[in-house]
């Protein structure tokens, strides 16, 4: 059987969306957040896999290591999602929970297609 190819939607303009910005869309009846971390872009539906939350308007932090001694680690700044109702974190770039990779967050393909954005359902 032929698989069907998935369908590009124009979603943004590359200079809507600064670094470290976000842009939330409806796209075919989905809501996903649009991601600049350091000129890469990723989107994320915007429901949390937990209870529902709008996730994709919660804050973007670091990726935080500590060691039992106290000493902190901050990696990977704007890279995690915490979600504004339960504060589940999740990596934005692959959608998994932090700390349940079985639990994630539904991610898109997002192309640069000149100066637009392409996100693909």
């Amino acid at each position: 059987m032929k698989r069907k190819a998935a369908k590009g939607h124009v979603v943004a303009r590359i200079d809507e969306i600064p670094s470290g910005g976000r842009k939330i869309v409806s796209v075919a009846g989905r809501e996903i957040g649009i991601f600049n971390v350091n000129g890469e872009f990723f989107a994320l539906r915007n429901i949390c896999p937990h209870r529902g939350a709008p996730v994709c308007l919660g804050r973007l932090r670091p990726h935080v290591e500590g060691s039992l001694g106290g000493d902190f680690v901050f990696q990977r700044e704007g890279e995690v999602l915490k979600c504004p109702w339960h504060e589940w974190e999740f990596d934005i770039k692959t959608g998994l929970a932090l700390h349940s990779p079985g639990m994630r967050v539904r991610t898109f393909q997002v192309e640069r297609r000149g100066l637009e954005l392409v996100v693909y359902l």
